[in-house]
């Protein structure tokens, strides 16, 4: 498990002038609009005033943070350039000569730092897939083979590569790799010792997705840049950066249906979005680093659902409110005690019947989570189950109550009961947004494994339970 070391003080809401009926208010709004949220840390005026878990996710866990891994990776490329290593002129073909392609267009000669920041290279859509498809051991060489339809800095995209692109970039000037910069200029200063980086087949770090944190951190890196790249009294990231990485650089535009969800539609930085108050990175499935200057304000949020919007819209609507509302100390513990008792909801039945059932795995539903044909045996053990799937992956499983184990390394955290003649278990991959509910019908003897939302990496559970989580094709 990851070190409980505590990165910031802590306060109250009423202490830090705020209204803790505004965090409450936070809560229901989340829960009315079923926003499955696993975490949420409220800083204010640099202290931690409300913090919160929903079991079985808990404080000394890193989460996988998918994307907001951006807005980390913007801030090694800001260190480079303070350095002098780097510039935001700097072309990717002069910096990483090997991984261009022999047929690269004019355009993709001209592409800068500022451009893949920005994300302004000249797609229209994320690269990644055609990229790895043009060249499957290269995505530098892919992403520059993929047609530009719009010139360079006129139109943003999110396109994945290229934050890809300037994590290979930071390691080719400085020497080191990703992970090691960020351990030795942001992550081991602030005191964080448990950043874990998800690698593609060659130990490359993603870049652009990847890195998991424990709640705290990212809330502590929300501050981080909140006072400016300053850390207790000591310089991390120049204050310049800050600014220049978290204003507006470029419009965000709508979908190609004409929406677009309204926080998402005022702009993009360097690796950050503009939001209607202050910025934000953000994650798929609810990884969310929000920082509003104008209110002292840090919110860090993990979580499991696609519902982005609505978690800011409860933060402008519910919390901001009760910013320069002082609460009272009643009202405070009252709060202190509900998110003390945040829970997911359980999986209901009995521990009848105890007996040892064998199915075969159907994955006819999209995204199984285990191949079909798949052995699923049950046996019941120590007040709870061991689940066997496959010749080599084995899940222990309580009976009201979370129980724990690591087949592959990475741990899984495990809830069942029987259900009449069915068996019904969660599999929550812990680190990670993604659970696995498990399905064994003892009359038919067959099973399903369905995740609550696919993961965007591969389907395949086994994969997920590996530490560090190894994926796509080997990159140079």
């Amino acid at each position: 498990m990851a070190s409980q070391r505590t990165l910031l003080p802590r306060s109250t809401p009423a202490a830090s002038g705020m209204s803790s009926c505004s965090i409450t208010a936070l809560l229901d709004r989340l829960e009315a609009r079923s926003v499955e949220c696993h975490s949420l840390m409220v800083v204010r005026h640099g202290h931690v005033v409300a913090e919160g878990w929903w079991a079985p996710y808990s404080a000394e866990r890193p989460h996988l943070l998918y994307s907001l891994t951006k807005s980390f990776t913007s801030v090694a490329v800001g260190l480079a350039i303070a350095d002098g290593l780097l510039s935001l002129d700097d072309r990717v073909v002069d910096v990483l000569p090997d991984h261009v392609p022999d047929d690269i267009s004019e355009q993709g000669r001209r592409l800068t730092v500022h451009h893949l920041l920005s994300m302004t290279a000249g797609h229209r859509r994320d690269s990644l897939a055609e990229a790895w498809q043009l060249e499957p051991g290269d995505l530098v060489k892919g992403f520059l083979r993929v047609p530009f339809p719009d010139a360079e800095g006129t139109r943003h995209a999110y396109d994945n590569p290229t934050t890809f692109i300037l994590a290979r970039m930071v390691e080719r000037v400085t020497g080191r790799s990703l992970q090691q910069l960020l351990d030795e200029r942001l992550f081991k200063p602030m005191g964080v010792d448990h950043a874990e980086w998800d690698r593609v087949a060659s130990g490359a770090a993603f870049g652009f997705h990847g890195l998991h944190l424990t709640t705290e951190a990212v809330a502590a890196f929300g501050e981080l840049l909140l006072r400016g790249g300053i850390w207790d009294n000591r310089r991390l990231v120049p204050c310049a950066w800050v600014e220049l990485a978290t204003r507006r650089h470029t419009d965000t535009l709508q979908l190609e249906d004409g929406s677009g969800d309204v926080d998402y539609l005022r702009g993009y930085g360097y690796q950050f979005w503009m939001s209607r108050h202050g910025y934000h990175g953000d994650g798929s499935f609810g990884q969310q680093c929000v920082v509003v200057p104008s209110h002292d304000l840090v919110v860090a949020v993990t979580g499991g659902h696609t519902q982005a919007q609505a978690v800011l819209d409860a933060i402008w609507e519910c919390l901001l409110p009760g910013m320069e509302d002082a609460g009272s100390t009643p009202d405070d513990e009252v709060l202190a005690d509900r998110l003390r008792r945040l829970s997911l909801a359980p999986v209901l039945g009995s521990a009848a019947p105890e007996r040892s059932v064998k199915a075969r795995l159907d994955a006819s539903a999209e995204g199984s989570a285990l191949p079909d044909g798949t052995t699923v045996i049950v046996d019941p053990v120590d007040d709870g189950w061991l689940l066997r799937l496959g010749p080599y992956l084995n899940v222990e499983v309580g009976q009201g109550e979370w129980r724990e184990s690591s087949p592959l390394g990475r741990p899984v955290v495990a809830a069942g009961a029987w259900q009449g003649n069915t068996f019904v278990a969660e599999l929550y991959v812990i680190t990670t947004p993604h659970r696995v509910r498990l399905s064994v019908d003892a009359d038919a003897g067959t099973a399903m494994a369905t995740w609550n939302i696919v993961p965007l990496t591969s389907p395949s559970l086994a994969l997920h339970l590996r530490s560090p989580l190894m994926t796509r094709p080997d990159v140079a």
